[in-house]
């Protein structure tokens, strides 16, 4: 019996789902159904990040249910007051709401945070042994954990800031504004960094080698679609 190598099989699909998506939406005529399918592909994104999980117990499963209610209020406070990111609203691409946000909003909030946080935790270890290496002092723990809620708060942000205009475009949710907004990356960033500060605080398991791939994967996806669509 062949053995299923979990990565290998999971950055596949993953390549698969988000190349074929781009096929479609740029060189199709069927533009509209890959749009429209967009929930299905976050939800086995979704289910692949746990596959790859290496560990999942109570504390990953708590810092998941903070960060899908997290994403959802401060989602719902900004669409219903514009307090939070600016004044938008959500399209009916990503499917049920509630409060006018989509629930795939508080997963996606869960997937590109926890993808930030084994990143941001992979290459500090990466430092961390260089430093050895090379017989210089380590980086203190306090300036360490500094570093990790911001370098991965900021990598969030760049994430959103690439994904806006695509998802604009494919109709996940309008801006009431000729721009977006400044402010909506100033609240992506100090979310991210309070949830990534919270995942530090309960040490949440942070191995898992997919959501590297993830990440990458989907930055690029969104990256091709703002030049070309």
């Amino acid at each position: 019996m062949i053995a299923i190598n979990k990565i290998n099989t999971s950055t596949f699909l993953a390549l698969l789902f988000h190349i074929s998506g781009l096929i479609g939406i740029l060189f199709s005529p069927y533009k509209e159904w890959f749009i429209q399918n967009t929930p299905v592909n976050l939800l086995v994104m979704a289910v692949l990040l746990f596959w790859n999980q290496q560990k999942i117990n109570r504390l990953l499963l708590l810092f998941f249910a903070i960060s899908f209610s997290t994403g959802m209020i401060t989602e719902i406070i900004g669409v219903n007051t514009g307090f939070l990111f600016g004044n938008y609203s959500y399209g009916t691409v990503m499917g049920f709401k509630i409060g006018g946000v989509p629930l795939l909003i508080g997963l996606n909030w869960f997937i590109v945070i926890y993808c930030c946080i084994v990143i941001m935790e992979q290459m500090h270890q990466w430092v961390k042994a260089k430093y050895e290496t090379m017989g210089q002092p380590a980086m203190s723990v306090k300036l360490e954990h500094i570093s990790i809620i911001v370098d991965g708060a900021m990598m969030a942000t760049f994430f959103d800031w690439v994904m806006e205009p695509a998802a604009v475009k494919l109709g996940f949710w309008q801006w009431h504004s000729v721009s977006i907004p400044l402010f909506n990356y100033i609240c992506w960033f100090f979310i991210a960094a309070s949830l990534i500060g919270i995942s530090r605080k309960i040490s949440i398991p942070k191995r898992n080698d997919f959501a590297v791939h993830l990440l990458i994967i989907q930055t690029l996806f969104f990256l091709t679609l703002r030049i070309f669509l």
